[in-house]
């Protein structure tokens, strides 16, 4: 069964210069990748004019709406009672960007209503994905 959740949102990216705008992002969910959220925005978003989409952990996502969360390519964290901050890191800078927390709590409800939290484990076909790769050259 497959199953997508998108969910469109404005996203606030904060930089110094130029300064901070609004732009369009897509949140996605995939029941087929059930332990990741992806985070898609727009060319006009990037500074090199190419749409990018981002992906991590669900759960990362839903830590750090209460607190703190990541350590790597992606943290998320609280900002205010309303704002979540997603913080990007590649390897030509770091992003900020700002997302109303209530669209993040609905989307979240969303991917929950299509895998609980705890039974994305269920879903996957590890003995298939290995034999796959067994196969490759």
């Amino acid at each position: 069964m497959s199953t997508v959740i998108e969910q469109a949102v404005q996203a606030r990216i904060i930089a110094s210069a130029p300064p901070s705008r609004a732009v369009p992002a897509q949140l996605r969910y995939l029941r087929s990748d059930p332990f990741a959220v992806r985070v898609a925005f727009p060319a006009a978003a990037s500074l090199d004019g190419e749409a990018v989409e981002w992906a991590f952990a669900r759960d990362l996502l839903a830590r750090g709406l209460l607190r703190s969360a990541g350590g790597g390519d992606v943290r998320v964290w609280p900002c205010g009672p309303h704002r979540t901050v997603v913080e990007l890191h590649a390897p030509e800078g770091v992003a900020m960007v700002q997302l109303e927390t209530g669209e993040l709590r609905s989307f979240l409800a969303r991917t929950y209503a299509v895998v609980p939290a705890g039974g994305e484990g269920g879903l996957l076909d590890v003995d298939g994905h290995l034999a796959a790769l067994l196969r490759q050259p």
